[in-house]
């Protein structure tokens, strides 16, 4: 018997007994959240680090600020095709999140950058109350 079924049986089950949000909870610890990301503050400044390993094309990345969210679109993608795979932790596949940030930031004053499979994104508090969805442009670093 396929075990994926059972699971997929079994997840049924659990819905119907629990209720269908049951496995919110559970979602990033079943199935981790990607893109990792490492957020550090200052007084002033927030500084965002997102993993996304393997970006060939910045422009399949969607970096969007919104007064205190930061949303997060693309695709990890490892290309590498043949064998079986014995151990597969690079987490893989579409994403979006969405951030709420611990604070408004400017629109006018965001900077991010691409290097070595991590992008690195600069914002600066907000002081007035004005809000607007913004894309944000990266630029490709190239390696020394």
């Amino acid at each position: 018997m396929d075990p994926f079924k059972q699971m997929g049986d079994w997840k049924k089950n659990m819905d119907h007994f629990m209720g269908d949000n049951f496995w919110n909870e559970f979602e990033g610890i079943i199935k981790p959240t990607i893109p990792q990301l490492n957020i550090y503050q200052s007084d002033h400044e927030l500084f965002c680090i997102v993993n996304v390993p393997g970006l060939d094309d910045i422009n399949k990345l969607d970096i969007y600020v919104d007064y205190a969210t930061l949303e997060l679109k693309g695709v990890i993608d490892i290309s590498h095709i043949g064998g079986t795979v014995i151990k597969e932790e690079i987490l893989q596949g579409a994403f979006e999140r969405s951030i709420t940030l611990p604070f408004p930031v400017r629109a006018d004053k965001i900077k991010a950058t691409y290097r070595n499979g991590l992008v690195f994104i600069q914002l600066h508090r907000l002081i007035s109350e004005t809000s607007k969805r913004n894309k944000v442009n990266v630029r490709m670093l190239e390696d020394d």
